[in-house]
C-alpha cells in the first residue's frame, strides 16, 4: 500500500469514527434524558411518527434517491477495495525513445542488481528493494536487516556511496531518491564444528 492510500485510509476512518461517535453521543445522551424532553423524548422512537408519514408520502422520489444513495455508497466502496490493492510500484522505465528505437528497463532487474549491491555489505542480511514514482522521476526503497552492531554509517555509505550511484548511472539520471528501512538483528553467531 503506498503511502497517498494510506493517508486516504486514515481520513476515511477519522470521519466515519467521528460520525459513529457523534451517533453514539447523541444516543445516549437521549436515552439518559439529558436533552429536553419536548425536543427528543426518550420515550419516543427516533424515527418519529411525522417522518415515517412525510416519507410515504413522498415514496416515488424517496425511494429512488435512497436506492441511488446505495448504488453510490456501494461504488465508493468497491473503489476503495480495490484501490488497498495498489502498490504503486514501477514495473519499467523507459530510458529512451526516438526515431533510432525505444529502450525499455524492467523495474525489478534493477531492483533486484540494487538488493545484490547493498546486501553484498557483509552486515547487511536480507535486503529487497522496490521501484516507485514514475518513468520520469523515478524512487527506490529499501527494507534491509543489518547487523546491530555495524555502524549506520557503514550502511548509509553502503546505500548511498554505492548502490544508488550506479543506480542513477544505470536509469541514466540525476537525481534518485531512495528511502531505506532498516531493521536491526543480533549478529549470526558462529558455528563452531566439534571433529
Amino acid at each position: 500500500m503506498d503511502r497517498k492510500t494510506a493517508r486516504g485510509n486514515r481520513l476515511g476512518l477519522l470521519i466515519i469514527g467521528l460520525l459513529l461517535t457523534a451517533a453514539g453521543v447523541y444516543a445516549l445522551v437521549r436515552g439518559t434524558r439529558l436533552l429536553p424532553q419536548s425536543w427528543a423524548s426518550a420515550t419516543e422512537p427516533l424515527i418519529s411518527p411525522a417522518t415515517r408519514a412525510g416519507f410515504a408520502r413522498t415514496a416515488p422520489w424517496s425511494w429512488a434517491a435512497l436506492s441511488l444513495a446505495a448504488v453510490v455508497l456501494a461504488l465508493y466502496g468497491l473503489r476503495w477495495l480495490i484501490v488497498q490493492g495498489r502498490s504503486g510500484r514501477l514495473r519499467g522505465i523507459r530510458l529512451e525513445h526516438g526515431p533510432g528505437g525505444v529502450t525499455d528497463v524492467r523495474a525489478d532487474t534493477v531492483t533486484e542488481a540494487m538488493a545484490a549491491e547493498v546486501g553484498a555489505h557483509p552486515a547487511i542480511h536480507d535486503v529487497t528493494a522496490a521501484m516507485t514514482g514514475t518513468s520520469a522521476h523515478p524512487a527506490v526503497r529499501l527494507r534491509l536487516t543489518a547487523d546491530e552492531t555495524t555502524p549506520m554509517s557503514a550502511i548509509c555509505e553502503q546505500i548511498g556511496g554505492v548502490a544508488v550511484p550506479r543506480m542513477r548511472q544505470v536509469l541514466e539520471t540525476e537525481h534518485v531518491p531512495a528511502v531505506a528501512k532498516v531493521s536491526l538483528a543480533e549478529p549470526p553467531r558462529p558455528r563452531r564444528t566439534v571433529a
